[in-house]
């Protein structure tokens, strides 16, 4: 689903992002609401980004990427943490295009996530190339989703990849000796 967004482009930086888990909901702009193998999904794009809300019978996951006023957590490249039963896993990327290059990744974006069942793509005032796309799956019993959050006016594409699933339980040690 693509959707203009009806707000000012708040986040107008890369380093404006910031990235937090556990979030309530915050207001959203568009939203898509998604049912995946059991697990309920909400893609939700924020006037300063995105923030995913994953509920299933093991619990919840709230992940936020946005301009966040007085947050200490920037956007890291990576993290791995234990959420009650799930294994979380969050990466994130910059890539700086040239002027050109930016125009045409833009359009193939939108176009990808905007054809998507399982997508989320808004559009700002101001350049038909200000956007943020969020694109969701399950695969073998594992929530993934990816974000583009895309900042024409610098030539950079933030690019997020985000992993949910259950834990497994470590393997036992078996001893020759039984």
């Amino acid at each position: 689903m693509l959707t203009t967004l009806n707000t000012a482009y708040t986040d107008t930086r890369a380093d404006d992002l910031a990235w937090a888990l556990g979030r309530e909901a915050l207001p959203a702009l568009a939203v898509l609401d998604l049912e995946l193998g059991g697990a309920t999904i909400q893609l939700r794009l924020l006037g300063a980004s995105h923030q995913v809300l994953l509920e299933e019978e093991r619990g919840r996951c709230s992940e936020t990427v946005a301009c966040m006023p007085g947050s200490s957590t920037p956007l890291p490249l990576g993290v791995a943490e234990r959420i009650g039963a799930w294994e979380y896993e969050f990466a994130a990327r910059v890539e700086t295009l040239s002027e050109g290059s930016f125009a045409g990744r833009a359009q193939e974006l939108l176009a990808l996530v905007a054809d998507h069942p399982h997508g989320l793509a808004g559009t700002f005032p101001g350049s038909p190339h200000a956007f943020t796309a969020m694109l969701a799956q399950r695969q073998e019993g594992q929530v993934w989703w990816r974000t583009w959050h895309a900042y024409p006016q610098e030539g950079q594409l933030v690019v997020t990849r985000t992993r949910v699933g259950v834990r497994m339980p470590a393997p036992r040690e078996v001893h020759p000796c039984g």
